[in-house]
């Protein structure tokens, strides 16, 4: 384990600042996390990257956030139609969410109260306590699927996707490794 990792893990708070009027909820965003985590990295070196990977029919940005040596990857659908945004708009703001879950899972930052877990838009509450992706922390097909067993059917619908795209990948470095 990384030291310095592990003390910016023990020491970065990152506050939900940012509010979203319309869902009735206070969020953090990809920028507050890196705000609050510069001040922390001394002489480390943390570096962002994404890309389009298509998996099927479907693109998902890929994030890997990497701190000295250890690397987190998360992924993110594009969706294919979002009201009022063109298909620049589309690819950034699924490439801030990756990058945002891509950094929460390096530092640790829990956001079980995040909007993705507590935004119901007037339905039924969330129960899972998961991102809405798929990140590293489910690094083998067991994790994985144990991972996907606790998640509800309506949770399931929403993540076959990262899910499927993570155990495709999975299963190729089982075959590789």
């Amino acid at each position: 384990m990384d030291k310095a990792l592990a003390d910016i893990q023990g020491k970065l708070k990152v506050p939900k600042n940012q509010r979203n009027n319309f869902g009735n909820y206070n969020y953090r965003s990809c920028e507050d996390i890196l705000e609050a985590v510069k001040p922390l990295l001394g002489d480390n070196v943390l570096t962002i990257s994404d890309e389009l990977v298509q998996v099927g029919e479907r693109y998902y940005v890929k994030a890997v956030a990497k701190f000295n040596t250890t690397e987190v990857t998360a992924y993110a659908r594009e969706e294919e139609v979002k009201k009022g945004m063109d298909g620049a708009q589309i690819t950034g703001s699924a490439s801030s969410y990756a990058r945002k879950y891509a950094l929460n899972g390096l530092f640790l930052i829990d956001d079980t109260k995040d909007s993705d877990a507590t935004n119901t838009h007037d339905k039924t509450p969330a129960l899972s306590k998961e991102p809405r992706i798929v990140s590293d922390s489910e690094d083998t097909l067991t994790a994985l699927e144990e991972w996907w067993s606790n998640l509800s059917a309506t949770e399931k619908a929403s993540k076959k996707p990262a899910y499927d795209a993570r155990k495709k990948q999975l299963v190729l470095e089982a075959m590789n490794g």
